[in-house]
Formats: structure tokens, sequence, C-alpha cells
């Protein structure tokens, strides 16, 4: 007689069964999720945090290096990061409108070879992906800007004048290029300091943020600020430490002059971040500005409802070519940068995906962040066709119903 087919026996049943399970709940898309934790028992594994110890690999996009941080931090450092003005309406902006626009994409193309280097005032960048300025990072991970500019690697980060630690403590540990990101000051001797360590410490870029002549009305994170009564840790204040004389920040006073008073004490080349109007476009060009980011602080600050997308093609008509323009406002996907590069912005600023990144898994988190959001980039360029950054233009985009 020939060959019998073996039975299978229970135990060999059950180990298949266990095999199957490991490898479904080692995917990404499952580590995450609470409500499977009491299968990883059953299949004699540890928790993904203790048996995946290269986890932050595993990590496939964004959306999921949010998930992880949120796991991690504490309820006043998740809402310093989340939290929009009012109800959230201009934050929600910012996302919604990269559905609006359409990528058209072309074929039997040579993509074998991108390049995604670009140069933004002066600068020769190998990504057009910037990290914005965030201040305060030490509420994130206990590094603060210190490991963001780790984990930054070569892409450009602008430090904010908040930042847990001074502008030259973060130069020391930084291999990519800086710049500085100023909040005005009434006490102008105060911020005369702050360019000179800036500029010391080897910027060769100010960014002024003009945005904020008030605080916006961030409600829960105001409520766990002030949840403790006060009796929270100081958040040190690395540019602030140093200085004996009067400091604060904030000017509610300030106008267009101060971009001459600016230029005459600082040799540093000076960009406007918050610029959202074509009106105020134009008036960049008058005072001889060198740089604009389109930015709603991330819907922070005032309550617009007009996403940052929409307004940079406005910014751009109103620059007529004479000014670079950079952009700001949530960015998440490769996709996203492709369709503002598209638009004509010269280079994208991420703010809460670095430091979710940071809360995460700290230098290493911002560092997959970034590598996450340069392949995606590279993806769609190649889909699009398209292998050069510098020559993304709106040929490959349509607006859509």
């Amino acid at each position: 007689m020939g060959n019998k087919l073996k039975p299978v026996t229970t135990g060999a049943r059950m180990d298949s069964r266990r095999q199957l399970l490991r490898f479904m709940l080692q995917s990404p898309l499952i580590t995450s999720g609470a409500s499977l934790a009491s299968l990883w028992p059953a299949v004699g594994m540890a928790r993904p945090e203790l048996a995946v110890p290269d986890a932050v690999n595993r990590t496939l996009d964004v959306f999921q290096m949010k998930a992880a941080a949120r796991k991690k931090l504490d309820m006043r450092a998740w809402h310093f990061i989340v939290n929009g003005a009012d109800d959230g309406k201009t934050m929600t902006a910012n996302r919604q409108v990269f559905d609006d626009w359409q990528i058209r994409v072309r074929r039997l193309i040579d993509i074998s070879q991108v390049d995604q280097s670009v140069e933004v005032l002066g600068e020769s960048l190998h990504s057009p992906i910037i990290l914005a300025p965030i201040g305060s990072q030490q509420l994130i991970h206990e590094t603060g800007e210190i490991g963001t500019a780790r984990g930054a690697g070569r892409h450009l980060m602008i430090c904010s004048t908040a930042s847990s630690f001074s502008i030259e403590d973060i130069a020391a540990q930084a291999t990519g290029p800086l710049w500085f990101q100023l909040y005005a000051s009434k006490h102008r001797p105060f911020m005369k300091a702050l360019l000179d360590n800036a500029e010391q410490a080897g910027c060769r870029t100010l960014v002024l943020t003009i945005d904020a002549p008030t605080i916006g009305n961030r409600e829960a994170e105001r409520w766990f600020r002030t949840a403790g009564n006060g009796k929270g840790p100081r958040l040190s204040m690395g540019n602030f430490d140093n200085y004996a004389g009067k400091k604060n920040i904030g000017d509610p006073s300030m106008t267009w002059e101060i971009v001459d008073w600016l230029r005459a004490n600082t040799s540093m080349k000076i960009v406007l971040k918050g610029i959202v109007t074509r009106e105020d476009a134009r008036l960049c060009r008058r005072y001889g500005v060198d740089g604009i980011i389109v930015s709603n602080h991330g819907g922070r600050q005032e309550e617009s409802n007009r996403a940052t997308l929409d307004c940079l093609t406005e910014v751009i008509d109103g620059v007529d070519n004479e000014i670079e323009v950079l952009i700001d406002g949530g960015f998440r996907r490769g996709t996203d940068i492709f369709k503002a590069l598209g638009l004509g912005a010269r280079a994208v600023c991420i703010g809460r995906p670095q430091v979710w990144g940071l809360g995460a898994f700290g230098e290493k988190g911002v560092s997959r962040v970034l590598s996450l959001l340069r392949a995606e980039l590279v993806r769609i360029m190649k889909f699009a066709g398209v292998t050069r950054v510098a020559d993304i233009g709106g040929e490959y985009l349509q607006r859509g119903d």
C-alpha cells in the first residue's frame, strides 16, 4: 500500500496556531492595540515593548509614531503637543486641505535616481524637510532639543527662543545646519543678546515669529498646566538662564519697524514666520525680508479656519518670485510635502511629528520620523515621474471637485 498521511497531532496544531498568532501579533499594525494585550501570554510571548527592542523601526508612519508617543507621555506633555486654539477648526483645516488636491502621475520615466536636495536661502540641504521651532522640549523627553538635534542628522533644525537648552548647547550637539527662531521682546537689549548668541552658535538665518501678538486659547493645555496649582516642575529656559538683565517674550506693540531693527542688529538673514495673506507678502517685499514661512502656528493661535496650504498660493503671488516661501501646518505624509512643493513652497517645516518621535523614542524617534517622511516623498516622486525636488511643479497637481 502507498504511504499514508500521518494525522496531525493536537500538539502540532497548537504549535502551528501559535506561530501564526506570533506572526500576526508582531505586525506594527497590531502591536499598539491594547485590546489584544491578553493574547500575548497565550502564545508564550512577552508584551511588544519587551519583546521588540527595535520597536522604533517597526513604526511605519507618523500616525503610528503619534500613537506610540500618546502611550508614553503624561497628560500635560500630550496636550502641550496636540492642542489647537478654540475648537481646533484651524488645526483640522490644516489636515483636511490635503484631500482637496490630487496628484497627476506620469508613466514610463526613468526614476532610478531621485534627488531630494534643495537650496534654501543660500544653504544646500539634502532634503526639503525642515524641523520647525518647538520650545520646552524637555517637557516631552529628558534630552529635549539636544535629542532632537541628534535625531535630525543632516536636516535643518530651527531652534526656538523658548528651548529647554541654550542655542549654544544645541549647536554643540547638532550635525546639521541650525536657524534661530525669535519671539520679540519689549526689552531690546535682551533681543540683541539672543541674536548675538545665535550668530556665535553658527546660525545664518533668523526666523521671527509674528503670529503671536497674544496667546491663543488652548484650553486643554491651560487646564493641565494649571491643574497642579502651579506646583509642577519649573521648565528650563536655556536661552534665558544666562542673561542677567530684564527679559521676557511677547511684544503686542510690534510693527513692521521690527524688520529694520533686526537688519541693523544682526547679519543673519531674516525670515518672517506667520505670513498668510497676499497683502502681508507684499509688505515683506517692501521691507526687504529674505524669506517667509506660511504658518498659522499649527492652528494654535487664531481660529481662522484657513489652512496654510490654502494661504500658500496667494502668498507666493504676493512675493512675485522675489522672496523664498516655506510652509508648515499639518504635514504628516510625503504626499502632503509633494503637494506643497508643487504649489510653490521651497521647503516644508514639520512640527508635531518631530516631538511625537521625541516623546516616543527620543532621538531615534526623531530620526525615524524624518526617515519615514523622506522615504514617502521619494516614493510619490517616483510614481509621479519626477526625479528632482526642484522639478516638482503645479503640472503634477489638480484640485478635486
